[in-house]
């Protein structure tokens, strides 16, 4: 975890408010948390790719913005470190003609640029590009620990970061984004939500977390990092982690008026 400064923009996590505090002082769990629901021969052989990717030089260093919005009081009368009703967090869902990642949903981001300055300038510039959101509006908190992404080589570090109210986004390339969603945070914790998922050529061993809401399925990387977050903050509540679907019978499910959709009502 990185709080001293990183980027084109400065880390700051004096600026976020009080109910985002458990997850600050927890984050260098996040990494820890992540790699919880992996198998440990899947761990080996994330960490063979990403040594391989490293002495070929085919590793690329990329980072996502993990925008956390909401009002800077804490809600009355909930427990103390809880999020407000309206807290959200902003979510991208990629466009299905990419060549990679295609249809997946995701934190805003991609890869480093020479004139960025560091991952914090990636994400923003990213994140303005993707959402057209007004980056002066976001204040980054800390930078999480390089997580190595096989399917596509990039070193991706995840950028924490707060917003009071980030104004208004939208999808700015419909070649690139489907679709742009600041979704309640309320949607990520509600366990009726929450599944776990595999890819057909897996099996269930190999299965992670994910978040079915009315538009999107949230999984893998994002789902994963999504999933370590709301533990390490506390704001996970007991769900069925024995919910194991396939990733096409769980995409079959997105917009389909089941209970999966009350998280968003």
């Amino acid at each position: 975890m990185n709080v001293t400064g990183d980027g084109a923009a400065a880390l700051d996590v004096s600026v976020a408010p009080a109910w985002l505090e458990p997850l600050l002082q927890n984050a260098a769990e996040i990494p820890r948390a992540y790699r919880r629901r992996v198998p440990d021969d899947v761990l080996a052989a994330i960490s063979a790719a990403n040594s391989t990717a490293t002495r070929t030089g085919a590793k690329r260093d990329a980072a996502v913005l993990v925008l956390i919005s909401g009002p800077s009081e804490s809600p009355a009368g909930g427990p103390p470190g809880s999020p407000p009703p309206d807290a959200d967090l902003l979510v991208t869902v990629r466009a299905s003609t990419l060549r990679q990642h295609a249809g997946q949903a995701a934190f805003p981001g991609g890869a480093a640029d020479p004139g960025d300055g560091g991952p914090v300038g990636t994400a923003l510039r990213e994140a303005r590009e993707e959402t057209g959101i007004d980056t002066a509006r976001i204040h980054p908190l800390l930078t999480l620990d390089r997580m190595f992404i096989p399917p596509s080589g990039f070193h991706v570090v995840p950028v924490l970061a707060y917003s009071p109210d980030p104004g208004p986004v939208c999808v700015v390339d419909e070649s690139e984004t489907a679709i742009v969603a600041r979704v309640p945070l309320r949607a990520f914790i509600n366990p009726q939500n929450r599944l776990m998922v595999y890819r057909e050529d897996n099996t269930r061993r190999f299965a992670g977390p994910a978040f079915l809401l009315n538009q999107m399925l949230v999984w893998g990387f994002t789902g994963q990092v999504i999933s370590a977050i709301l533990d390490v903050a506390g704001w996970a509540q007991r769900w069925d982690g024995d919910d194991v679907r396939e990733l096409s019978a769980a995409m079959a499910l997105v917009g389909g008026g089941s209970d999966y959709r009350e998280g968003q009502q």
